[in-house]
């Protein structure tokens, strides 16, 4: 008896998949560490217009993120397991429609900032470089996960100068502590595609660092949290953060047992679960704010 093929998916459908809408974790990597910057710069809560700018923002820009990345790595894509059926590798979906579908959420999130100030909406500019050239780095730049780190830790300058209207030492030392969570767990998503990545020539921090990238992640994620914690100490009640820590920790350790194996399934599922780390650390920030 003879089955029909099932229905080719809708436009629509091909474009939620385009910016990896039914994988939250994605964006959430993004949000929190920017969510914590907006509470510490503003003392507090920082009112609902700002939180909900961030919060769209955030999944507007890595939705658009996913885009400009999709067509940049288009012909890599193609011999990676993990990525083989992604729509603009697949042929779904055209390099320019991706381009269009990018640049339409991109404005979207260009017009949520239009309505903070001045400082926040230059600063977008330079966020929008960074996430163009991300992409590119990985053909160039040894540890690409730096770059990421940069565009991913983005939005903590940018939410003090939406509640500032400037951006003060202590934005640039967060931004740098969060550099280090996202070398953390971009390690572990590189340790993912390692072997497809060195048959096709792409570089990645898990290459790069060899034997030494289990130690070397959980060096990154014990690096982030030292440096946020000497950050915001003054402006913590240390019992609530030593709390938040305890908790912080743990799941460290549990990404060292899933990462130490370095099988695929562990680093993803390290990976994929990064953002109760985040999570973790924003409500550490929340409730033990002074």
């Amino acid at each position: 008896m003879l089955t029909s093929a099932p229905p080719a998916p809708s436009r629509f459908a091909l474009y939620l998949d385009l910016i990896r809408w039914n994988r939250p974790a994605g964006w959430l990597l993004l949000l929190w560490p920017s969510l914590g910057a907006l509470w510490v710069a503003a003392g507090g809560f920082p009112g609902w217009h700002l939180l909900a700018v961030f919060t769209l923002g955030t999944i507007l820009m890595r939705s658009a993120g996913c885009c400009v990345n999709d067509v940049a790595d288009r012909e890599f894509d193609k011999h990676v397991k993990r990525t083989a059926q992604r729509p603009v590798t697949s042929g779904k979906v055209s390099t320019r429609e991706a381009l269009a579908v990018g640049a339409v959420l991109a404005l979207a999130a260009f017009g949520l900032v239009l309505t903070t100030n001045t400082p926040t909406v230059w600063m977008s500019f330079a966020a929008l470089a960074i996430t163009l050239i991300y992409p590119y780095a990985k053909r160039f730049v040894s540890m690409p996960q730096a770059v990421l780190g940069v565009a991913f830790s983005f939005g903590v300058p940018m939410a003090f100068a939406a509640v500032q209207a400037q951006v003060p030492l202590l934005a640039w030392v967060l931004l740098a502590g969060n550099l280090f969570w996202v070398l953390a767990y971009d390690t572990e998503y590189a340790m993912v595609d390692r072997d497809d990545d060195l048959r096709i020539g792409m570089k990645t921090s898990a290459i790069t660092l060899g034997a030494y990238d289990v130690p070397a992640v959980i060096a990154f994620y014990l690096i982030y949290l030292a440096i946020w914690s000497v950050a915001l100490w003054a402006v913590v009640n240390p019992v609530v953060w030593a709390a938040m820590l305890v908790l912080a920790l743990a799941q460290v350790a549990w990404h060292f047992q899933l990462i130490k194996s370095r099988s695929r399934e562990g680093c993803f599922k390290a990976f994929r679960l990064n953002h109760w780390l985040g999570f973790t650390v924003f409500a550490g920030v929340v409730l033990g704010l002074r």
